[in-house]
């Protein structure tokens, strides 16, 4: 009986969660209150609070949580074979899935929230870049140190060089976005971004 009960509990939870998210990406944090919360996920509001003892935990349990999803880019990343013969070729398989993974409407709707509630809620919006991108460019900085070991890159900075070659590929696709509230590119500019970000990395640090 107790186990059954947890699992009904767990299962109210994530649909608070996902009521939540829907919530703040379509309203944002102001303009979202608990009572929409409680009506979309389709609970009272006491088992809204029984969970989440507050809005401010409740956005910070939401956003923090999409971080995990950053484990398969660092993965992605530390996963470049040091093969000279094949660099760009690789690079640019990266950089196609660095692309996708960071335009995706979601993850662009939850970068334009935190960004909006960094004044707000500094420390989360701190969180967040530390948990997620962050970890990101320090695995590629990592990366690029091992290349350069093997003599296939030349890298005084690794982690500048990190954030030269996201910088490449994110500038143009993330800003559009940001600015116009939703995404304006296509699959072909995505691969053209890729390919001609990679060939301009490796034309200054190969």
């Amino acid at each position: 009986m107790e186990s059954s009960e947890h699992g009904r509990s767990a299962l109210k939870r994530q649909a608070i969660m996902e009521a939540a998210t829907s919530a703040f990406m379509s309203k944002g944090y102001s303009g979202t209150s608990m009572d929409d919360i409680a009506k979309l996920a389709a609970v009272s509001k006491q088992t809204v609070y029984k969970h989440f003892s507050d809005k401010e935990k409740l956005f910070a349990e939401i956003v923090l949580a999409t971080t995990d999803r950053i484990d398969g880019m660092v993965d992605l990343v530390a996963d470049i074979p040091a093969d000279a013969d094949t660099l760009e070729e690789n690079l640019t398989r990266l950089a196609r899935q660095f692309l996708t993974a960071l335009t995706q409407p979601q993850v662009l709707q939850l970068r334009r929230l935190v960004i909006a509630n960094a004044d707000a809620f500094p420390e989360l919006g701190a969180n967040w870049y530390e948990q997620g991108f962050e970890r990101v460019l320090a695995s590629l900085a990592a990366t690029f140190q091992r290349l350069a070991d093997h003599g296939l890159l030349r890298c005084d900075e690794p982690l500048l060089a990190a954030n030269h070659f996201s910088g490449l590929l994110l500038w143009i696709p993330v800003n559009k976005a940001m600015f116009h509230g939703s995404p304006q590119h296509t699959e072909s500019e995505l691969d053209h971004y890729a390919t001609a970000g990679v060939r301009i990395f490796l034309a200054a640090y190969r």
